[in-house]
């Protein structure tokens, strides 16, 4: 379903995907291994909108419902499947030869295991780029993690034992993700 304007496109569409084996990520395997049928249903929004002739802005929301048919309710969780997901972008261009953009993506807390007695911690982040054209380059400055959030970009729940404990345990095995981060941009055009 969608709706336009001349400045403002609307997009909306629900979805279920049936899939008869989903297969899940072994951490220390390095493997994947079949889990059984699992369904997912959701909805997927988006939103582009030219505000003046050199602003943007751009906003996607997804919502969707995950889980395995075999399993008793409450020990059906996919691992890692997220319900709610959001990416937005406010943008300049064509304003003279400046461009730049300001943007948000969001991840929700998901299970990281069938039961959700494991939680992959969700985050948002923001990133900001400004530049400006020239005739032969570019130049600019891209800002990762604006607001230095402390952030877990890979999860997994994984069992491990250290040398001096008598059992495993199971738990969030991450990658931390980028903090607070400058780099600039020359871009040379031939």
């Amino acid at each position: 379903m969608g709706s336009s304007h001349p400045r403002l496109l609307v997009n909306a569409a629900l979805w279920a995907l049936y899939l008869e084996q989903e297969f899940v990520y072994v951490g220390d395997a390095g493997v994947v291994d079949p889990s059984g049928q699992t369904r997912r249903m959701g909805v997927d929004l988006g939103l582009r909108w030219q505000l003046l002739d050199w602003l943007y802005y751009s906003q996607d929301v997804n919502y969707a419902y995950a889980r395995a048919f075999s399993m008793p309710s409450g020990e059906d969780y996919i691992p890692l499947a997220p319900d709610w997901t959001a990416v937005g972008t406010l943008s300049i261009s064509g304003r003279s030869d400046w461009l730049g953009s300001i943007q948000y993506r969001y991840l929700n807390h998901r299970p990281a295991n069938e039961d959700n007695t494991i939680v992959a911690e969700g985050y948002t982040i923001v990133d900001a780029n400004l530049g400006y054209q020239f005739q032969y380059f570019d130049l600019g400055i891209n800002v990762q993690n604006l607001l230095n959030t402390k952030w877990k970009e890979t999860q997994f729940a994984t069992e491990s034992r250290l040398f001096d404990e008598p059992t495993s345990v199971e738990e969030i095995h991450y990658t931390p993700g980028t903090p607070f981060f400058i780099k600039g941009v020359l871009r040379v055009k031939l």
